[in-house]
């Protein structure tokens, strides 16, 4: 492989002083079967007309045109087009970008109206991508990246001899379904470095997806520095299950996942679980406790043992300047508190407990969001509830402000595919790639006010995944089918044609060095 990438290196850039002649250009890339080129989109766009004519060659002589603020789509498409054709294209004014291979990309239309949405338009004369806003263009360039072959993924490619590619004619118009389509990383349960938060945002931006909720803090581990109360990390984030290191995010490494995420449109939800699921936090402080004793820390997986002492001022004020620090590093505007399997406080207790909590994450300037239990108290018209037990009480959630859909037997996707695989827990049921596909959010929570559903989000908990390529087995391809749901409309889906653009993905997923599990049903044996 090293002989290969510096051979093609000499021909590339040092011909004419001592290495070989470079051969001749090689001719475009083969245009596969137009059926087969656009069952590459996942997800699949909201309108999608085939356009007639020939495609349009990208290649040598190719020049992007791009407005200011739509300079940094310009440049995602530039770098792709270099690793597939070996060649980038300079970017210029709109006004500059003449020629039959010209792209243009620019911002124009109502940014209130729609805010994701984008229209690509491809043909013999050239590409078009317009949007309202950025993020309608980052969209936009994803759709582009998955019409060109899987190679675009392979930097190796930079290279090779130039080589055009060709593009199929054809009108998208598209805008997500849903505001919110997220994943839930656990990072409590097993700690993730940095490198591997990355790349799942990668793959949650390839997706169209836009919110990555954090579990930072649970029984077995605080996974976020807090200044103001240093132990939780000193003492709370040397552990996990298992009894493993552990680890922690330094307000800066944090920062960090914040403004990479950012890049890529994708908003961090931070979550802080309280009142329950607080162990890492009690063996950190004593006062904490309602004994006044600190626990030891704890490496196991059972849940409802722990929660803090809700009749003490001090819990109160540690959690208020836990959601003040954490939500200085956070632009975004949300901060999840939990509220899941609290099993030692009354029913009144919780009640008050959340309805004291939601004001003070209202007073740093954000919005709560907690696991379905908290519908039970009385929300703040801000107030999120994510919905998450197949069996919670439908008139508690239509009764919701807002509503996430994560039910655990569509969206967990740390749920075993079938009784085979390895990984992953079954309590919710064997949760197959179909599962998670074939359901309507909207049909979730009859009752419910036009509007309160936000959209969905695939949660991951980590009892049994311990580094990335065990999150990428679970998470892919539920997490392309998840993605689907929360983008496209409901009547332009459907389990057959699905399918089919599933499979199209694994040539893209194992050029980027995906785990992904290669279900038999969609990928053969």
């Amino acid at each position: 492989m090293r002989q290969r990438l510096m051979v093609g290196l000499c021909v590339a850039t040092l011909v004419g002083a001592g290495c070989a002649r470079a051969p001749k250009p090689r001719g475009p890339w083969a245009v596969p079967d137009p059926e087969a080129r656009f069952a590459q989109l996942v997800p699949r766009p909201a309108s999608l007309e085939r356009l007639n004519g020939g495609p349009l060659s990208i290649g040598p002589g190719t020049i992007i045109g791009a407005d200011a603020a739509a300079r940094p789509a310009a440049a995602l498409i530039a770098t792709l087009v270099r690793h597939v054709t070996g060649t980038k294209p300079p970017i210029a004014d709109p006004s500059a970008a003449t020629g039959a291979n010209a792209i243009i990309v620019t911002l124009t239309g109502d940014a209130a109206a729609n805010p994701e949405g984008y229209e690509l338009r491809v043909d013999a004369g050239g590409l078009r991508l317009t949007a309202a806003t950025p993020a309608g263009l980052f969209y936009g360039v994803q759709t582009i990246r998955q019409l060109l072959p899987a190679a675009a993924e392979y930097e190796a490619i930079l290279f090779q001899q130039p080589r055009p590619v060709l593009l199929p004619a054809v009108h998208i118009v598209d805008r997500p379904r849903y505001s919110w389509r997220g994943a839930m990383l656990d990072v409590a349960r097993h700690f993730f470095s940095v490198d591997e938060v990355k790349r799942y945002i990668d793959l949650l931006a390839l997706h169209k997806m836009n919110r990555l909720h954090l579990h930072l803090a649970d029984d077995q581990g605080w996974r976020i520095e807090i200044t103001s109360w240093p132990d939780l990390t000193l003492k709370g984030g040397r552990s996990e299950v298992g009894g493993g290191a552990g680890g922690y995010y330094t307000q800066a490494q944090y920062s960090d996942l914040v403004a990479y995420a950012a890049d890529r449109f994708v908003t961090i939800v931070p979550e802080i679980d309280m009142p329950g699921h607080t162990n890492a936090a009690l063996s950190s402080y004593a006062e904490l406790n309602c004994s006044g004793v600190a626990p030891e820390p704890y490496s196991g997986t059972e849940v409802g043992f722990s929660a803090f002492c809700v009749d003490r001022d001090v819990t109160y004020r540690f959690i208020d300047d836990v959601v003040r620090e954490i939500a200085a590093l956070t632009p975004g505007p949300y901060f999840h508190a939990g509220g899941d399997e609290v099993k030692t406080l009354t029913p009144e207790q919780y009640r008050a407990f959340v309805e004291r909590v939601q004001t003070i994450v209202e007073k740093h300037g954000k919005q709560m969001v907690g696991w379905d239990e908290i519908a039970a108290a009385r929300l703040l018209p801000t107030s999120i509830v994510q919905h998450w037990r197949p069996e919670a009480s439908r008139t508690l959630l239509a009764g919701a402000p807002h509503l996430i859909l994560s039910p655990a037997d569509r969206m967990y996707i740390d749920m075993k595919y079938d009784e085979d695989t390895i990984l992953g827990l079954n309590w919710a049921g064997y949760v197959p790639i179909r599962t998670s596909y074939d359901w309507d959010p909207d049909a979730r929570v009859p009752g419910a006010a036009p509007g309160a559903v936000l959209g969905v989000e695939a949660p991951l908990w980590s009892e049994t995944v311990t580094n990335i390529h065990d999150v990428e087995y679970m998470a892919m391809p539920r997490l392309a089918a998840l993605a689907e749901v929360g983008w496209t409309p409901q009547a332009r889906r459907s389990w057959r044609d699905f399918r089919v653009r599933l499979a199209a993905q694994a040539p893209r997923w194992t050029a980027l060095g995906v785990n992904f599990y290669r279900d038999p049903e969609i990928y053969g044996r």
